[in-house]
């Protein structure tokens, strides 16, 4: 059985490694304190923006918290052969990862499918680099600083994510390709 929890132990072995508490991650990341013991104990999935958060504050790429092991290109992942990252039942279900660049230990990107289910939060975030995203199927709606657009299948939105932003299903669930660059 696939171990459910692997991101948060990723990220309590990545803190202690560095001698770090609880709360000094989350100052360094600019995340709580408590979220982050939720993560760690695997309560909660982060999305990705606190996921790059959290790999900055640690000096690693987000895909480290993610990877399984190492693979020849060129990558190829199969619709059918997906696998979820965020098979636990205890974390927010609202947005559910499948990675697509697993075992590319040298990327620099984080290419990814989205299934995305209603908020009714639409809690932004930031962080440095770049999104793209090409929705698959349903409504998303973008905030991107003060502004909000909706879009539909085979629409696309990039943009810089050091701006506030907020991805979210609208009127039911939604399914997206997502590419994220950070820089390290």
């Amino acid at each position: 059985m696939a171990d459910t929890n692997k991101l948060g132990k990723r990220v309590k072995k990545y803190r202690e490694g560095l001698g770090l508490t609880q709360e000094q991650l989350a100052t360094n990341s600019g995340l709580e304190a408590e979220y982050i013991a939720d993560v760690e104990e695997g309560r909660v999935y982060p999305p990705v923006g606190s996921i790059i958060k959290l790999s900055r504050a640690l000096g690693q790429r987000v895909g480290t918290f993610m990877d399984d092991q190492f693979q020849p290109d060129p990558i190829i992942v199969r619709k059918d052969e997906r696998v979820e990252e965020t098979s636990n039942k205890a974390a927010d279900g609202q947005y559910h990862y499948f990675p697509l660049g697993r075992g590319k230990t040298d990327r620099h990107m984080e290419p990814m499918f989205i299934r995305i289910m209603p908020d009714v939060a639409h809690t932004t975030s930031s962080h440095e680099g770049e999104e793209f995203i090409i929705v698959v199927s349903g409504k998303i709606l973008v905030k991107y600083g003060k502004e909000e657009t909706i879009i539909e299948e085979g629409d696309s939105a990039y943009f810089n994510a050091v701006v506030p932003h907020y991805i979210g299903a609208v009127d039911g669930p939604a399914e997206i390709y997502a590419v994220l660059y950070t820089p390290f």
